[in-house]
Order: structure tokens, then sequence, then C-alpha cells
């Protein structure tokens, strides 16, 4: 979060020109343009925030990476040396007291301001300040020199205790985002540049370092709220001065300022806040925001201000080591002393070229909204997204699950590698923690059970996230939940069965939606769960070349753009596994296979969009003995075949109408039969009782099944009514209701295989036509 938005500030983002080889020599004189071009490099124009692949492509060194093939004959940009660099007048910060700062450097680099060396870094992840006072002129040249990640990472000894995937082991030591080693949503994209924005600013002499508003307790009912005020001065106090902070807070009608005498150079302030307003998250309550002024007066006089946002809540998480068939267990959040259920989604990289995040966003939450989740999981094989991402997530309401930036690997152990996380951690934590949608720390993703997969004992002996990862929260953070990995296996998870973890990831044989898998996990709360979903045969042909488009069979195009990001070195086995998964997906509720691709796109949407549908509303039925679903995943990062239910051109899927119908505030829907009935359960995820008149009719035909009116209560799940199940029947059933809450729903009675010609025609009698445009 910058707080520091009243500085005087010069953006060095926009044009740049860049250079690059493959034949690179420590004899090199690379400290400035002049003697990179003597040496015979040719400087093209570039844009900053940008990536190398994007500067190639503005160039017309290269095609289109996301088309066809593409992406594989980019991997000889892996060996690249690249130069960024920039002339500018500092203006009125020439002489003055500054700072450079870089928001995102990919990755291992080293910075030249006017010939002389500024500083290294080696962490794509995190912003790097440097101190430039009295080293600006009024003009001005900024080189910035990045090394190849592929060749650090053959600078390491990988011991037999550090384990990844057939494609991700050279990311192991080297601070990237880890799907760009490639993934299996993600194509290999090693890539380089400058991917955040660059700029100078002022600094007061006199100043606030940083600060920290936190909200330690909230009294019952609400009526007072505890804060505490973490503060580093920079300030000279000889005899007879006088310095104080401020602190202003509003929020609507609601407001409060707290002055008083601080410690120097740091210390803490606690006081209370009366009749607070509350951050609550979607359905909850309003997300109330407070805006939050920090001013520093030496004398009386100010001289130095920060602005940021506040939430006044509390959260906790309640969880136990393992559960069972019985929900002898917990995993479920609880803000303001309310137990929340979540519904929501994954978040993974919104383009594999991250300069392009930024401007995804916006778009990207509104989806998020409209399909009506209240919680975020940020997948740690991803960046540390924007301020602008968390600041949206703030004021809708988006309760923000977050991983640390490490996935399904066994990490190294060492101190240098410790101390790099820690650094940082340390940077991100700062840079985050104001925000009120953070929830939770989670140290990794699936890093417990790569411990296992990739049998390296006991992950509780992982100090990373055992050791490191809590130390700095308890410095930096200590009031927010953390746990070491997603799913977490303790030592009693470990001694009874990963099966048995209370939060878990539900993959599986991924076969027809209600198997045995599904219906017999035990977790309360499931962090990921998926099913496969065809983009529309527009968005395919936008992205596979003409003669690859169809048929499926055999086709590296399609298989490359599934799963296999590297030809050759497979993720999965078979590599076009995911393709075939749709298939079976396909056969498993329609029993046939369409021999087109616009019917097959068709068929494999609302396979996904039904199995998306069914976890979502098995999870909310169950409400209390399930308390949340984050599903996988609300958006592409490139043009794919894939679990998302909305594809990288923004065209939703099936599965993203159902999901916002799924997810309504309060929902109805039928759960599974059971002795030849079926239970209507009304689902309320907010804190208000609900009078409801309701019915369900057969969409094809109009009959209606059942009719009546009834109470949904606040923050539960109850069952209705009945109404009567037949096997032997196939059909749609149309779920309305009206009153305090208002909405309609679907279900699909009956055992499969279904008529993929019947199951259109339903849908066109609810009006849902999948997107194409």
């Amino acid at each position: 979060m910058d707080f520091r938005k009243g500085q005087p500030l010069l953006s060095l983002d926009g044009e740049w020109s860049f250079a690059f080889t493959s034949a690179f020599s420590e004899a090199l004189n690379v400290s400035s343009r002049s003697a990179l071009e003597a040496a015979g490099l040719n400087f093209r124009p570039c844009s900053v925030p940008g990536n190398l692949e994007l500067d190639l492509l503005a160039a017309g060194l290269i095609n289109d990476p996301f088309q066809g093939m593409n992406t594989v004959a980019l991997m000889e940009c892996e060996d690249y040396h690249v130069w960024y660099v920039r002339r500018f007048d500092a203006g009125a910060l020439a002489g003055s007291r500054g700072e450079l700062v870089f928001n995102g450097i990919d990755c291992l680099a080293d910075i030249y301001l006017n010939g002389k060396p500024l500083g290294s870094v080696d962490n794509m992840l995190v912003e790097h300040v440097f101190d430039v006072t009295g080293l600006l002129r009024r003009d001005n040249e900024l080189l910035v020199h990045i090394r190849p990640a592929m060749q650090e990472a053959s600078r390491y000894d990988y011991p037999p205790g550090v384990a990844a995937g057939p494609v991700n082991r050279e990311s192991l030591f080297v601070r990237k985002a880890p799907h760009m080693y490639g993934w299996d949503i993600m194509p290999r994209a090693v890539s380089a540049g400058i991917w955040r924005s660059v700029f100078l600013r002022g600094m007061p002499e006199e100043r606030l370092e940083r600060v920290f508003l936190a909200t330690t307790a909230v009294a019952s009912g609400h009526a007072e709220a505890s804060l505490r005020l973490d503060y580093v001065l920079h300030v000279s106090t000889g005899a007879g001065r006088t310095c104080e902070i401020l602190l202003t807070a509003s929020c609507g009608e609601s407001s409060f300022e707290h002055r008083f005498r601080p410690a120097v150079p740091s210390g803490a302030e606690e006081f209370n806040v009366a009749s607070p307003v509350l951050w609550w998250p979607a359905g909850y309550g309003s997300p109330a925001l407070y805006d939050v002024n920090v001013t520093l007066l030496m004398d009386g006089a100010p001289v130095d201000s920060l602005a940021f946002g506040h939430g006044i809540r509390t959260v906790e998480l309640l969880r136990t080591g393992v559960t069972n068939a019985a929900g002898d267990g917990e995993f479920v959040f609880m803000l303001n002393g309310v137990r929340v259920f979540a519904k929501g989604t994954n978040w993974v990289p919104l383009d594999a070229y991250h300069s392009r995040d930024l401007a995804r966003i916006p778009a990207a939450l509104d989806l998020a909204v409209e399909c009506r989740c209240n919680i975020i999981r940020c997948w740690g094989g991803n960046v540390y997204e924007h301020d602008l991402f968390y600041e949206i997530c703030d004021r809708s309401g988006i309760m923000v699950w977050q991983d640390f930036a490490m996935a399904c690997a066994v990490y190294p152990q060492d101190r240098e590698f410790q101390d790099r996380l820690a650094g940082e951690a340390v940077k991100v934590v700062r840079r985050l923690r104001q925000h009120p949608c953070i929830i939770l720390w989670s140290g990794d993703n699936e890093c417990d059970w790569s411990y296992t997969w990739f049998k390296k004992g006991d992950p509780n002996a992982n100090v990373l996230t055992r050791g490191v990862l809590p130390a700095v929260l308890a410095a930096e953070d200590p009031s927010r939940p953390y746990i070491p990995s997603s799913p977490y296996m303790d030592e009693e998870a470990c001694a009874k069965g990963i099966e048995l973890v209370p939060e878990s990831h539900l993959w599986g044989p991924r076969d027809y939606y209600k198997s045995p898998f599904y219906l017999g996990a035990v977790c309360h709360f499931v962090s990921e769960i998926g099913y496969h979903g065809c983009p529309s045969p527009d968005s395919v042909r936008r992205f596979i070349s003409p003669d690859k488009v169809w048929p499926f069979h055999d086709n590296e195009e399609w298989v490359l753009h599934s799963t296999n990001p590297v030809p050759g070195r497979s993720m999965l086995s078979p590599p076009d596994q995911r393709v075939q998964l749709m298939v079976k997906q396909i056969l498993a509720l329609f029993g046939r296979l369409p021999d087109n691709l616009e019917d097959f796109s068709f068929a494999s949407q609302a396979t996904q969009a039904e199995a998306k549908k069914f976890f979502i509303e098995r999870f909310r039925s169950g409400m209390w003995r399930r308390t949340g679903i984050i599903w996988w995943n609300l958006l592409d990062g490139w043009p794919q075949f894939s679990d998302a239910v909305v594809d990288y051109y923004f065209r939703r899927k099936l599965a993203f109408h159902y999901i916002a119908r799924s997810q309504q505030d309060v929902c109805l829907m039928l759960a599974e039969p059971d002795a030849g009935a079926q239970r209507l359960i009304a689902s309320n995820s907010t804190l208000a009782d609900a009078s409801l008149s309701f019915n369900v009719k057969d969409v094809a035909t109009g009959e209606m099944i059942a009719e009546s009116h009834g109470l949904s209560p606040a923050n539960s799940a109850v069952a209705l009514l009945s109404i009567p199940f037949d096997e032997s029947t196939r059909r749609m059933y149309l779920i309305s209701w009206q009153g305090d809450a208002a909405g309609s729903n679907h279900y699909l009675a009956g055992v499969p295989p279904f008529d993929l010609v019947e199951y259109r025609s339903w849908l066109a009698d609810l009006r849902i036509v999948p997107e194409t445009e």
C-alpha cells in the first residue's frame, strides 16, 4: 500500500529503450548505453512496465506468444542478457533528498545511475528502493542490466532434500513467480523485464518512516473497538523541540481522532474508538472503510503525513488438526465474532506476462463481484498482486486468503535461502497488512503435500513455513491468522492421514462430479476444487492454428494449451491428460462424445457448470458442517483449456452463470436424494432472516412440483420441504423464490446419461445462452 500519496513524485514509466544478447562477456562494459552501443548492441524502443517477450513482439522480432506453439520457440530467450535504459530530467528533485523505487524487476538485475552502480536486486516479487539523495542531476541516464534467471539457477547445488516438478526445478532458488517455469495452467514464460512502475519520490528530512494501524479488539455488541498504531519516525529532537502525531479518521458519519506525543524513534500507541462502524465481508454487512491520515507535527507544524484506508474488524480462524466423517473437527473463519461462510474463487496469474496484470484487475474483480464471491484465495504459484487488487477487495467486502509465493515443491532449507525469504516476507507483509480484506496468511500452496509426493519426510520439519514465516508475522502482523501450508498437515494429520485434514484440495480422479470421491470427502472447507470446461469455439479459434482447431486427438496445440508447457517434459502423464479429462467428463454426463467443436464446447461447458454448481451447493446446503468453498478458478491467464469459468478473452463459460446463482446470498437448492426424496434447502449467508415464498417447477412442462412459504434463518441452512425423487426420469427443475430475498436456481434431476439436445433445450427455456462474443 502506497501511503505517501502526497509526496513529490516523478514517474519513469513510459518510453524506454532495450537491447539484448545471448553472447555476453564479463569483460563487457555494461554501465551506460553508449558503452553498450560501442560494443555492438542495438537498442530498440520499448515500454515500461513491460516484459521482454512483449518488447520483442512490439519490435516485430517474434510472433504472438499465445498463438499455436509459439511459446515453445521463446525458450531461447531464457539465455538473454537484457538492458533497459531511459534518460530523464529530474526537475525539482535534482539535488534533493529522494528515493528511486522499482515496484517490480524481473528478476536478477544491476542498476546504474549516470554510469555509476546504484545496487543489485534478486527478487521479482517485491519492490526495491534506492536512496538517490545527492545523485540526481538535471539530465540523467538510468540503466538496468537483467541477467538470465536460468543461468542464476545453474549456480546452485541442488541437494537431495529439495524437489519440484519436471519443469520447475530451476525455480527453487530463484525468487520469481513459480508458474513462470511452466505449470498445468500456464505456459513456460521465464521472461525478464521491468514489470511494474518505476518512479522517483522526494522525501522530507523529518518524516514518518512507516505506520501500521491494527484493530486489536471489538467489544461485545460492537459498542467499542480497541486500536493500536505502530510507528517508526525519522526526526531530530533537539532541546526544546516537541514531536506529536495526529491521527484522524472518517467513514461516512463516523469519525475519530487521536493526538499524542510519540516515543522516538519508534513505538506503539493504543486507544479506543466508541461506536465504530465495522468492516464486514460481502453479504454480512457493509465493508466500512475509514479514510485515515497520520500527521507528524514538529513544534506544532505538520512536516509529513501518510494516508490509507482502515477497516475496523477482528478475524479468527478456528481449526483442528484433523476431522472425520462425523464432522468432529473444524476450519471456519470468524469476523467480528461471527462465523462467516466463505464462497469464492482461487486467483491465479492474470497474464503470463505480468506487466499486463494491472490493466486486467478491475474487470477480473468485477467478475468476482458479479458471481457473488465473498473470498478470493491468492494462489502461491503467482506474484503478490498490485495494491489496486487489495484496494478493490477492501471496498467490495471480498476476503483475501494470501499464500506466500511457494507452490508444489520442497524448497531449500539453507540459511541463505531462509534469509532471502524472510526479507521478501517482511516487504510483502508491510505492504499488505493494512488491508482489512486479508484474513489469512498461508505459507505456501501444497508444499506440505509435496513432502509426501516426493517422499521427503515430515513437512513439519520445513523451517521456512514453521520457523521463518511465523517469525516474520509475529513481528510484523501478529493478530492475523496463519497456516503453514494449504492444505496444512500438522503432526496429528501426518500421523492419522492426509485425507482427514479439515481444509483440503479436492482434485482426485475428476470423474463424474457426484462420484464417491466427492460425496465421501470429510473436509469442512475446500480451498481448491475444479472441473474442466472448453472455451467457446470463437475463443479456441483465436489461439489454435486453423488446421489444428479440430479434431482434438493427437493435437499438439491442444496439449500445449492445456497441460504440457514444455513438450517432452510433461507435468502429467499422459501429456494430453487434461484434454482427456474433458472427454471423460462429457461421457459421464451425456453418454456420447460430440463430433464437432461447437457441440463439444457446449457439452464440456455444461458438464463443468453442473459440476461446479453441485460442489458449491453441496457445501452450502451442509452449513455449518461445511464452512466454505473456494473453487478453481475464475479467469485464465493465457488462452487455454482449463478449469476457469471465464476464458482469457473475458468470455464467460456456462459455469460462471451457474455459479452466480448458486452463490446468491440467499439461495434455494435441492440436496441429493435420500430414501426416495429430496430436501429443498434454503442457505442464507447474511445476518438477517428472510421470509420467502417459493416454488419448484419442471422446466420443460411447467408442472408445479411444489409450492409453499417459509423462513430462511440468518447465517444458516435449513430444509424447507421435500419432493419425491424418481431415478427413472431425467428432467430439470426451476426453483424460484420471492419475499425478503428474490432469485432463481435450477437442478438437474435424474441419473446420467442425459440427452445433450434436450439439455440444450432446457437451457433455452431458462434463457441461458453460452457466450461467444
